[in-house]
């Protein structure tokens, strides 16, 4: 990655995907609409081989790469290799189903985000989080989150997109938003509507980075 004194005008991305790719169909969207002036995605890397998400990047013209995982070390030294060689500014993690190293997470302080189905608190750690309207809840982490809220009958969730740390699902917030929790929702009904809020709050995210850092 290039050092902040070395930053181009234009932000790179490098997304991670590991299914749909709707998230990352967000992000072409508001680039090709103009909605983030300044930002490209530079490359998309997959590590499942049927991930429709890498569909979505061909058919947008994107460099796409399947990577696939076999043994950690290995994948994030032929990412950091990617990394380098495409000049990527900022990691962005969009329904990505692994877990990256302490290790490799050191190397990119602040420049790789996340997308996480629940809220999180500020400075991204604590055990509760208080809503718009006063309510404390559990902070959910993990992928089941969405179950996690419905078990705890919860009236509210949401989506936060945050920095990664090594401590999973719990570094800083950069945006987030709250969902209602529906009486009838299932975890399935749940996490859709989590996803359309997502579409937006990755969007929201990667400006207020720019803001934060340029």
């Amino acid at each position: 990655m290039r050092s902040e004194s070395e930053a181009p005008r234009t932000l790179r991305l490098a997304v991670l995907i590991s299914g749909s790719g709707s998230n990352l169909q967000a992000l072409i969207d508001a680039i090709e609409g103009g909605h983030l002036p300044g930002v490209e995605i530079a490359l998309v890397v997959s590590n499942k081989a049927n991930a429709y998400g890498i569909q979505r990047a061909l058919q947008h013209k994107l460099p796409v790469l399947y990577l696939p995982w076999r043994q950690r070390s290995a994948w994030e030294n032929k990412l950091h290799e990617l990394v380098q060689l495409f000049a990527i500014d900022l990691i962005v993690l969009a329904g990505f189903m692994r877990i990256l190293s302490a290790e490799f997470i050191e190397k990119y302080p602040r420049q790789i985000i996340n997308l996480h189905p629940a809220l999180i608190p500020d400075g991204g750690e604590g055990e509760t989080y208080t809503t718009s309207d006063g309510t404390v809840i559990p902070v959910f982490r993990g992928m089941h989150a969405p179950r996690q809220a419905l078990e705890a009958k919860v009236s509210v969730t949401g989506s936060t997109v945050h920095y990664v740390i090594p401590a999973v699902d719990a570094g800083p917030p950069i945006c987030r938003r709250e969902v209602l929790v529906a009486a009838d929702d299932t975890e399935e009904s749940l996490q859709e509507r989590i996803k359309l809020v997502e579409h937006e709050l990755i969007v929201e995210a990667i400006k207020e980075h720019m803001r934060q850092t340029r």
